[in-house]
């Protein structure tokens, strides 16, 4: 029997969060190291996925099966496509920079009395790496039931980070501060709850028509006949399956509980929100909308392609008047995920490549520009644009990397996002030329909005409040360092990425039976 390689990429930050919520409450310390060392023994494991993983292989690899509740036909299935190695691969990369990101986020404000069993460091550090293992079995998971349990019980440590170590750079009150923490953790629950119950209904409704839960099995039924769904019953199984999706990716009108929980978490909660969590929605549309459901799909393409737009645009245009900087990026991510739904449904390998490069790359970004803005917010205690001006004379190096995580967020050529979006637009302009045009728009509102947020926060007359401002610290620079190596390295060489995922893009377009438009003018020979 081989080593079960996906389930210890799992277990392993599983048994992290328990031992890390296990030391004693005067140990802080003790516990953000030992937090930190189970990440990195996950991402060592991650590695070893990525280094096995074969792109022109089987579709599914390093495969595990057990039965788990036979009765009801849920097995414990595992397998990995290049698209969920991408993702799983992000996940553990991301997940050492968050912890030493928030080294002192959940340190108590007064010391704690030893004997007290409340452990608000420990706690925090567990709750993170109790969301990496959840997330990271999600990419792993082909048995539908199991995703869908791992899908749900992934809000509650997300809820308690959000409602219970919010941000501290609050303008109102301690007791106000608490008060919006709580309505943005509710909201966050609310929304994905409700999400996760319309799936369920959807996910027994799957089992009732193919009686079974495991997407080889129903693949294989499909292929040889042997299952045939009808069509207005495929249809609503999509639409549940999609409805809980759409509130993860987040997709308008289905968004508004984003901006709430990035801008009142931490900073590394908020990047654990959008460049981990969410991205369980978008990765789930690629293997479970378009691979259970193909006709629908299809049928559901010209509105979903309609929201994606909106998304595009309307968080674009909200992230230009945002006053709050966090806020500000949680409305840029919103339309992000416009271009990255956008990509998957234009059905084109050209998109959908591009699409899940940009969750990758998103991911990315997004981490190096928040967790720079959060170290900024950490020192002026404000979140307010406002309140900020002349940085770059007395932080340069913050001012810099801040400038480069921007610019990352606008999709700058030689920057990793750029790869991705291009391939996402030339997706869709291939097939519809219209929706790809009207995208564009996007990516002039991103330029506008990352430059006059630098402008305004980094440049002008020092602003007497941020004239004894800090630079970035060693711990700060080693959490920026590789991100931003990385937006490089992946923005000049994608082809380690590509190679990967290209290969799981043709089995998706496989499954909706769709192929590459051809060019109206031939190449010349």
């Amino acid at each position: 029997m081989s080593f079960p390689l996906l389930t210890a990429t799992a277990v392993l930050p599983a048994v992290g969060a328990i031992v890390t919520a296990a030391v004693p409450a005067a140990r802080r310390t003790a516990a953000k190291w030992l937090a930190l060392l189970f990440s990195l023994a996950t991402l060592v494991l991650a590695a070893l996925v990525v280094v096995r993983f074969e792109p022109g292989g089987a579709r599914y690899q390093l495969t595990e099966s057990h039965a788990w509740i036979p009765d009801f036909g849920v097995r414990y299935e595992l397998g990995v496509d290049g698209i969920g190695v991408a993702l799983l691969a992000l996940t553990a990369l991301l997940i050492p920079f968050v912890i030493l990101a928030g080294w002192h986020d959940a340190d108590p404000l007064e010391e704690v009395n030893p004997n007290r069993r409340w452990r608000p460091t420990q706690g925090f550090f567990a709750l993170i790496l109790m969301v990496e293992a959840m997330v990271i079995l999600s990419f792993e998971a082909t048995d539908v039931f199991l995703f869908y349990i791992l899908f749900e019980a992934m809000l509650i440590p997300m809820y308690f980070l959000i409602g219970g170590f919010g941000d501290r750079a609050h303008a109102g009150g301690d007791e106000a501060a608490a008060t919006q923490r709580t309505y943005a953790a509710v909201k966050f629950l609310l929304y994905n709850l409700v999400g996760g119950l319309i799936m369920l209904a959807a996910v027994i409704g799957l089992y009732v028509v193919a009686g079974s839960f495991s997407l080889s099995e129903i693949a294989e039924a499909r292929a040889n006949g042997s299952l045939s769904i009808a069509t207005d019953i495929e249809r609503w199984l999509f639409l549940g399956f999609f409805f809980a999706f759409a509130v993860k990716a987040p997709l308008w009108p289905l968004h508004t509980w984003l901006p709430n929980a990035m801008g009142e978490a931490t900073a590394p909660v908020a990047v654990l929100i959008t460049a981990v969590v969410d991205k369980v929605g978008t990765f789930a549309m690629l293997r479970f909308c378009l691979q259970l459901f193909p006709e629908a799909s299809k049928w559901a393409t010209p509105v979903i392609l309609v929201l994606a737009l909106i998304s595009i645009v309307y968080g674009a245009l909200l992230a230009v008047g945002q006053r709050d900087m966090k806020r500000l990026i949680a409305y840029a991510s919103i339309s992000h995920f416009g271009f990255i739904i956008m990509g998957i449904f234009a059905m084109t390998s050209q998109g959908q490549s591009g699409a899940t490069l940009y969750m990758v790359n998103h991911g990315i970004s997004t981490a190096a520009l928040m967790l720079v803005a959060g170290f900024l917010i950490t020192r002026r205690g404000s979140r307010l644009i406002a309140d900020y001006g002349g940085v770059q004379k007395v932080a340069p190096v913050l001012a810099g990397t801040f400038l480069i995580g921007g610019l990352a967020t606008l999709s700058l050529p030689g920057l990793s996002p750029f790869v991705s979006e291009f391939l996402v637009l030339v997706g869709t302009f291939s097939r519809y030329p219209v929706v790809g045009i009207i995208a564009t728009i996007g990516i002039v509102l991103a330029a506008l909005y990352v430059l006059v947020l630098y402008q305004r926060t980094m440049t002008g007359p020092v602003k007497a409040e941020v004239r004894t401002m800090p630079d970035l610290r060693v711990r700060e620079l080693v959490v920026i360092t590789p991100l931003i190596a990385l937006l490089l390295f992946l923005g000049i060489y994608p082809k380690p990425l590509t190679e990967i995922v290209n290969p799981a893009v043709e089995h998706t377009l496989s499954d909706v039976q769709q192929t590459d438009p051809k060019p109206e003018v031939e190449a010349a020979p």
